[in-house]
């Protein structure tokens, strides 16, 4: 299998101004106590002018979407999606933060560090990098013969595409399970670049935490906000019906204790304090 994966890369790879996509499975910790880990896959789409980072779910639910013409299918990630310019370093992000879209810059240069240390993958021969990047430390596994300098969210600049990715506490683990050669760019501008077909608001990345420092503080204000307006009939918020505004407090801080275990992020030294 490995093997027939790395020959689609290389004929896709000559295939000349195409979308090489290629599939990650991450498994990660939410919480960094725990031992069970969640999975997700994610979508790496090198395009001939940029590369694209984001949710595989979000292809099934843009599917759905074209084919009804409507926005139904909610998106939202644990991790930001992201752009940028082929050969940069410069990622623009894409996050929700509660119901809002919000868009901010940010510059992400990796120092890696090349070892001569090898290891085979299937039929494929990986070579080792290490790179300290987000407060963690991280190590890296190339195929060099794979001519495409990027990886798994923003992780790019080794020479070869990384195959597997792994920080030392074992937090997050990519391992590349697929790949497909598109003829054209696949057009993500109805999960990517907007919100149920709104644009994000730019912000800078102070302003981003600071947004999600409020959420913290009131994750239930447009619920709240609802409930007050319309007091007739029956609301569920998180499995619970709500009939008087005094148990959203309650709600409220059962949320907020989640949001507190679920508070490790992918980059660790931008981790919320949350108090």
């Amino acid at each position: 299998m490995k093997r027939i994966l790395l020959l689609l890369i290389m004929m896709s790879f000559c295939i000349n101004a195409q979308t090489q996509r290629f599939i990650y499975e991450l498994q990660f910790k939410m919480d960094s106590t725990q031992s069970r880990y969640e999975k997700i896959n994610y979508v790496l789409d090198v395009n001939p002018k940029d590369v694209k980072f984001y949710e595989y779910n979000y292809l099934r639910s843009d599917s759905i979407n074209k084919t009804t013409g409507r926005y139904d299918h909610q998106y939202g990630g644990w991790f930001p999606s992201l752009k940028r310019e082929r050969n940069s370093n410069k990622n623009q992000n894409y996050e929700l933060i509660g119901h809002d879209m919000f868009s901010f810059p940010s510059e992400d240069k990796i120092s890696w560090n090349l070892t001569n240390e090898t290891k085979k993958f299937g039929e494929n021969t990986l070579q080792k990098a290490t790179a300290n990047f987000g407060g963690r430390s991280w190590v890296a596994w190339f195929n060099k013969e794979v001519n495409i300098s990027e990886g798994p969210y923003k992780f790019r600049g080794l020479p070869g595409l990384i195959f597997r990715l792994e920080d030392s506490g074992s937090n997050f683990i990519f391992t590349l399970i697929k790949n497909n050669n598109l003829k054209e760019t696949y057009d993500t501008v109805g999960f990517v670049e907007t919100y149920y077909g709104t644009k994000p608001l730019e912000v800078s990345e102070k302003v981003r935490n600071r947004k999600k420092m409020d959420f913290y503080n009131d994750p239930l204000q447009d619920m709240r906000k609802d409930f007050k307006e319309n007091m007739q009939g029956e609301m569920f918020v998180m499995g619970t019906k709500i009939t008087k505004a005094e148990q959203f407090n309650e709600l409220t801080k059962k949320l907020q204790e989640m949001l507190r275990k679920s508070n490790n992020p992918i980059e660790r030294d931008k981790a919320m304090k949350y108090e």
